[in-house]
């Protein structure tokens, strides 16, 4: 039998479906609303650590509220962890994507001086020889991590000296030396960061070190790191689109090291101060790369050093609009083997390194010096450089030197560069013809027979408005050219001494052109030629008249090779 529904129980019954339909809309609304509201501020909320358990009172180690702050601001699609005021003792620490980590003016992330509260980080591969590796331990590390921060006027502090002991074989306070010391921060496979407006000191190894990353900004950044030794600033292995601006360092080693293939770097508006080096370069294929607008001063190393082996290529690479003042060095380049231990004093460098089957020789090609002011010391002890600092003989009275070994370096370009070096060379010195060609550090040449500039195997090289002064007795030659092919010098000016048997000296060298060359104060010969390769040398115009003779042919050297006026 059908059931009958009466008009007014269908009506009933269309009333009560409504209403539920109404509840339940209402639900649903309330909840959307809900879920509306948690995801309106997801990636802008700011985490405070001390609402994680953070003490801040300088002793407590507060390591987990930290690490705890960065994973639920990760987790809430990021954010910004805040390192209120106060005194933040912690180990190693993991940075992760979205998240930037923000250390107030008043605020210090102070690294533990007990090595116990540190740990390798195993998805960091280790770089360097068996006794030379550097290790994959950071008071802030970060791996594979994308768009994330970490800025403000805040402190971070590695406490460097608790990680090394001036007495060889006494362990370090901290229980972790060598290789196994932290850095500040250390970025691997990383892309789309930033470092800002942070005070990293007194780290136990290098300050920055990023490796295999792309996309990476530095801004800002106050580095002091000369506690320790292999105190670097910046410390950069093949990395890509790397921008440094606006940054002051003070190191006791690299203040700003470039290994590996690194492309499309720039680094400008800085300072940079060390015992080593400040822009060095080794291995890989290092291009399409400037520095400028930089002061390089008590640079007691070499502000420019960089050296290219087997496999390897420099090129695309510019410094414009620097100051060197009180530096040594001032630049090298180097191409060809090296051997892999330092020499000791007083004992011969290797003669050579042959090339394995596979290598192939080094390229470095495109190198270009412009607008630059240097003034070349003897160096001294650094103020503020808790460490011991011998100096080596190639150290002192040191030159810029361009040394291609087997392999020619090419296009190379000096323009409006001035420098003044302080001179002492003796006439001893000055009679080498055999500068050690292998070597492992540019300073095992020991000192150059010429006082400002060495070039031996250099191919195209331009020197345009290039002034180098001498301020004491030098019986050394200005500039000496060994196998150098296609030069052109214009409005070259050197400083005359009596001391020294000629301002410049070529030893096998050929397609040079000098356009008015000057000589400041007297000389006894402008030009001395040697080696019977010598050919096609003209020199236009300019001003001889100081120097007693204005060419000496010596060792064979043609009576053609050298020709004077149009």
């Amino acid at each position: 039998m059908t059931d009958f529904v009466s008009r007014r129980k269908w009506l009933r019954l269309l009333s009560a479906a409504s209403i539920t339909t109404g509840v339940i809309s209402a639900t649903a609304k309330a909840s959307h609303q809900t879920k509306s509201e948690d995801q309106k501020d997801a990636g802008v909320r700011t985490y405070n650590i001390r609402d994680y358990g953070a003490k801040g009172d300088g002793t407590t180690l507060d390591t987990a509220a930290l690490q705890s702050a960065i994973d639920a601001c990760n987790r809430d699609q990021g954010g910004t962890v805040l390192v209120p005021g106060g005194t933040f003792v912690i180990g190693t620490v993991e940075m992760k994507s979205n998240v930037t980590l923000h250390i107030a003016s008043g605020g210090k992330l102070l690294g533990s001086a007990d090595g116990k509260h540190y740990h390798s980080v195993d998805e960091i591969p280790l770089h360097g020889d068996s006794t030379l590796e550097d290790g994959n331990v950071a008071l802030i590390f970060a791996v594979n991590a994308s768009n994330f921060a970490i800025e403000g006027l805040g402190t971070i502090d590695g406490q460097g000296a608790q990680f090394h002991s001036p007495q060889r074989g006494v362990p370090p306070p901290s229980g972790r030396g060598g290789a196994q010391r932290p850095y500040h921060i250390l970025l691997y496979r990383c892309r789309h960061f930033r470092l800002r407006d942070l005070l990293l000191v007194d780290c136990a190894f290098h300050s920055v070190r990023v490796i295999q990353s792309q996309f990476g900004q530095f801004e800002g950044l106050y580095i002091h790191n000369r506690v320790n030794g292999n105190n670097d600033g910046f410390h950069f292995i093949s990395a890509e689109y790397m921008h440094v601006s606006n940054c002051d360092v003070q190191s006791q080693d690299d203040a700003c090291a470039l290994f590996g293939s690194c492309k499309f770097v720039t680094i400008t508006n800085s300072t940079f101060s060390t015992r080593w080096s400040v822009f060095r370069f080794g291995g890989g294929e290092a291009e399409n790369i400037t520095v400028s607008n930089c002061v390089l001063y008590e640079v007691f190393g070499c502000p420019v050093k960089m050296h290219c082996g087997p496999n390897s290529r420099f090129e695309n690479i510019t410094f414009s609009d620097l100051i060197m003042k009180n530096v040594t060095g001032p630049i090298y380049i180097g191409l060809g083997p090296r051997h892999k231990r330092m020499v000791a004093p007083g004992e011969p460098p290797p003669e050579s390194l042959p090339l394995g089957p596979d290598d192939k020789p080094g390229i470095v090609r495109n190198i270009s010096f412009s607008n630059i002011r240097a003034t070349v010391v003897h160096p001294y002890q650094l103020p503020d450089l808790a460490l011991p600092s011998g100096y080596r003989t190639g150290e002192i009275k040191s030159s810029i030197l361009l040394n291609g070994v087997g392999a020619f370096i090419e296009n190379v370009t000096f323009d409006n560069f001035h420098a003044t070096f302080p001179g002492g060379g003796t006439a001893e010195e000055a009679t080498v013809r055999d500068v050690p060609k292998l070597v492992g550090e540019y300073f095992e040449t020991g000192t150059l027979p010429a006082h400002a500039l060495y070039a031996r195997n250099v191919r195209g090289l331009t020197m345009n408005n290039v002034r180098f002064e001498v301020t004491a007795d030098e019986a050394r030659p200005s500039m000496i050219f060994e196998t150098v092919e296609d030069a052109a010098i214009t409005s070259l000016t050197l400083r005359g001494t009596r001391e020294a048997e000629s301002l410049l000296r070529f030893i096998n060298t050929r397609d040079v052109l000098l356009t008015a060359p000057r000589v400041l104060g007297a000389a006894s010969t402008f030009l001395q030629v040697e080696g019977k390769n010598c050919t096609k040398i003209k020199i236009n115009g300019g001003d001889l008249s100081n120097a007693s003779t204005p060419v000496v042919l010596k060792a064979d050297a043609p009576e053609q090779s050298v020709k004077i006026g149009a």
